[in-house]
């Protein structure tokens, strides 16, 4: 088993230069694992933030051979859960195929305080060819 830790060139920053944004779990057959740190997106509302953030997802997943499909679990932190529906209907527009395993968590502030939503994931990478 090999781990790197990553910041791909290409995808958006990481917002403080103490974490990575991706962890990356070589298995023996070639497969691996994506462990993505939380990610934020700035916008005016949680629709706007949750597509945000599920574009940066897919930007720090792409270099590693992955997608948005890969994504065996998320975990969600929402600053108000009364809105949940709405957070509901962007996944939906990025999460098309079967549902992966889930948490969604209500929590009375995130990091930056303009931050309503964030996301954590981890994917799936088959092995090459």
């Amino acid at each position: 088993m090999r781990i790197t830790l990553d910041n791909p060139a290409g995808a958006p920053r990481p917002l403080s230069p103490y974490y990575s944004q991706v962890a990356r779990v070589e298995q023996a057959d070639g497969s691996a694992l994506l462990f993505v740190s939380g990610q934020i997106a700035e916008g005016a509302t949680l629709a706007e933030q949750s597509r945000g953030v599920f574009e940066t997802l897919a930007a720090l997943l792409e270099p590693h051979g992955a997608s948005l499909a890969d994504v065996i679990n998320i975990r969600t932190y929402l600053t108000d859960i009364s809105q949940l529906e709405q957070y509901g209907a962007v996944r939906r527009e990025f999460l098309t195929g079967t549902p992966p395993t889930s948490m969604t968590f209500e929590v009375s502030r995130l990091f930056r305080p303009e931050a309503l939503i964030e996301i954590e994931i981890v994917a799936a990478v088959p092995p090459a060819g």
